[in-house]
């Protein structure tokens, strides 16, 4: 069975600050353009302190435009199956909305794995189909921006199954909704332990560490990027939601 790494110095500050309970959330969608790519499924839960799940919900959507093969090849949800048993985008797509803001008004915490990406499209969804969208979703907690930031200079690639295997998280069935969210939710508890001294914050402040954090990454990145032969080269540092 799986349990969070800790280095216990103050884990019962960390208990008392945000790692009683999270919500997970993660999509699977129809493409990599958060403005543009539709939501086919999408998984939200919570798990308790120990990384269990306590509660979970799963949503299949018909996008209302063809999945292309190579998403469907990453996913597993093609055109067909969207149609045949996935509900209307719109109905789920306020479901989605109206569920995630519920948990953040109790003051749960939302984590998502690279959340500007999964935030910003569920947004494009919700004004595409007139839902009133999630106003400043927060707090949010972002395993990608806090590794990024705390592990600075470890090589190879941040994705989360790369991520996930470094802290001793098993995700078994990558690029499926439900298994991406509870490993991302498993490795925000993983990094709390790895990394006490820096996280036991309350949400607000590490919501707004994270906000920084990313908006340094994108700037570094943009650098990176101008000064090996893409020199017109921008990208957004806003999170969590572009």
């Amino acid at each position: 069975m799986w349990a969070p790494a800790r280095r216990v110095t103050n884990v019962e500050t960390l208990r008392r600050t945000w790692t009683d309970r999270l919500a997970v959330f993660d999509l699977e969608t129809t493409g990599v353009d958060p403005g543009t790519c539709r939501i086919v499924t999408a998984h939200l839960g919570v798990l308790d302190g120990e990384g269990h799940v306590i509660g979970a919900h799963d949503w299949l959507l018909d996008p209302g435009v063809e999945i292309p093969a190579e998403a469907a090849a990453i996913h597993g949800v093609t055109t067909a199956r969207a149609r045949a048993e996935g509900m209307r985008a719109h109905e789920g797509v306020a479901q989605l909305v109206d569920a995630i803001a519920h948990l953040l008004s109790t003051g749960v915490p939302l984590v998502a794995y690279n959340a500007a990406y999964d935030l910003t499209v569920l947004d494009r969804e919700a004004r595409r189909y007139a839902v009133p969208p999630l106003d400043a979703p927060a707090p949010v907690i972002d395993p990608y921006v806090i590794d990024k930031a705390l592990d600075r200079y470890r090589r190879g690639k941040r994705t989360l199954s790369v991520t996930a295997a470094h802290y001793g998280v098993d995700l078994d069935a990558a690029h499926e909704a439900s298994a991406d969210a509870i490993a991302a939710g498993r490795v925000a508890l993983a990094l709390a332990g790895a990394f006490p001294e820096l996280l036991a914050v309350e949400l607000p402040e590490l919501h707004a560490r994270q906000v920084g954090w990313a908006r340094d990454q994108a700037a570094s990145y943009q650098a990176w990027r101008r000064a090996n032969g893409s020199p017109e080269f921008t990208t957004s540092g806003a999170w969590p939601l572009r």
